[in-house]
């Protein structure tokens, strides 16, 4: 059994979560307390009523996750929102929200361990953004229908290419939140394969003009909704 505050304290200094600047609505920490102590702790891609009540039915007065309570923005304590906040105070269940913090930590940030997955170990940070530096880039020479194999594995979703490009993955940037309109700050800072976790519609349409390779999946559908990866190669 552990406390919740302490937790809390050890995960903020573990993430430098008062360090790393993000949107307003990641509102990053302890989103919302709960009687103070923790004997199991669930992880979310979201909050949302689904993912409070499995965490409820496994016995979980912790839920940790990427969006948090907040991530939609002000709004009335009505519907979804008053459901979700029901639902973790039924159960005592505090959540605790890690956005940029999460995606940039350079051990257990989700851009460094997507690079692993992928084997690229050999990684560095790219991508300035908000004061800090959102992916990390690293080269491999394979083929790049083996690192789409590798990404299909890592993700647990099929690859669909979009465009066609050259047969080599070579330099690789992974920004695992929504970079894909990004594409071509991306692309002049040299990645030949760009990996990222959303996309507006036309960035598809801008990586066929400028000659890029485009391969979409879906994400597992644990609490990730209408979310999808692009692979992005320059020609």
């Amino acid at each position: 059994m552990s406390a919740t505050a302490d937790i809390a304290q050890y995960s903020d200094e573990y993430l430098r979560i008062g360090e790393i600047e993000d949107w307003p609505n990641a509102l990053n920490g302890l989103q919302l307390e709960n009687s103070g102590k923790v004997t199991k702790i669930a992880a979310a891609v979201d909050v949302s009523t689904r993912a409070l009540e499995a965490a409820a039915n496994a016995g979980a007065n912790l839920l940790v996750v990427h969006h948090g309570m907040f991530w939609p923005g002000l709004r009335p304590v009505t519907r979804a929102l008053h459901r979700q906040l029901k639902t973790a105070l039924d159960h005592d269940i505090a959540v605790y929200s890690a956005h940029l913090p999460l995606d940039l930590h350079p051990e257990v940030g989700n851009n460094i361990l997507l690079m692993r997955a992928l084997g690229v170990e050999n990684s560095e940070p790219f991508f300035q953004e908000k004061g800090s530096l959102l992916g990390r880039r690293g080269a491999v020479n394979i083929l790049a229908s083996k690192l789409a194999l590798r990404l299909e594995r890592a993700v647990g979703g099929p690859v669909k290419q979009i465009a066609v490009g050259p047969k080599i993955a070579g330099r690789v940037g992974v920004i695992t939140g929504a970079a894909g309109g990004e594409i071509e700050r991306v692309a002049a800072q040299g990645i030949e394969t760009f990996i990222t976790g959303e996309a507006p519609h036309w960035a598809a349409v801008a990586a066929e003009e400028l000659g890029i390779k485009v391969e979409k999946f879906p994400q597992n559908e644990a609490d990730a909704i209408a979310a999808y990866v692009l692979a992005i190669q320059w020609i």
